[in-house]
């Protein structure tokens, strides 16, 4: 009843509370990236979601304008604190998970869940195992149990792993867990980057 009634049910009531806060976090990020190179302020990119399906999902920009696409040899997006192709603000945004509140609106539309599993690229189901397919039976999410316990600090496919884990043991306190380590998370701003290439 939880994963087919409730959990979206709460979603909307919380993208619902949130999306005031975000239009005024809007008016200042806008503002911010304008000054530094102004360029557009959302970045928006097709990701994969329930079913397979291809949604678009939203983010504060944090790159450069036409920064080129680097991937790790496991088809990952590179993720660096030192990376050249991020704004000075793009660094701030990624500390803070700033950069992830835009995908309020992707909650709202009903296309990810405020707790799930990392979207992933539409290409990378062609790397999927029939396990890995698992993750694909619930709504991706702005946050889930990788992005609260280790954020960028372990390699896909253990990533892959967490993730389908999560889509067979779906509960409330299990969310509720994974929203509290969030918070705990972000506020200490563990695991941005990884020390070496990854995502």
């Amino acid at each position: 009843m939880y994963k087919h009634f409730f959990k979206r049910l709460i979603d909307l009531i919380l993208s619902i509370v949130l999306l005031p806060f975000m239009i005024v976090l809007f008016l200042v990020v806008a503002i911010a990236i304008k000054l530094e190179d102004k360029g557009p302020v959302f970045y928006t990119a097709n990701r994969l979601g329930k079913d397979e399906k291809i949604y678009k999902m939203y983010k504060f920009r944090t790159m450069k304008v036409d920064a080129p696409d680097l991937r790790n040899p496991d088809g990952s997006t590179f993720n660096s604190e030192e990376d050249p192709r991020l704004l000075k603000t793009g660094k701030i945004f990624r500390k803070t998970s700033i950069d992830e509140v835009p995908q309020i609106l992707n909650v709202l539309i009903g296309n990810m869940s405020i707790i799930g599993p990392r979207p992933d690229l539409p290409e990378h189901i062609e790397q999927y195992t029939v396990e890995d397919k698992e993750k694909l039976t619930v709504l991706p999410g702005l946050t889930g149990f990788n992005q609260a316990y280790f954020r960028n600090s372990i390699e896909w496919s253990e990533r892959k792993k967490n993730d389908v884990y999560y889509a067979q043991n779906i509960s409330f306190l299990f969310d509720c867990r994974i929203f509290l380590k969030t918070v705990q998370t972000v506020l200490f701003r563990k695991n941005v980057f990884l020390s070496k290439e990854g995502s």
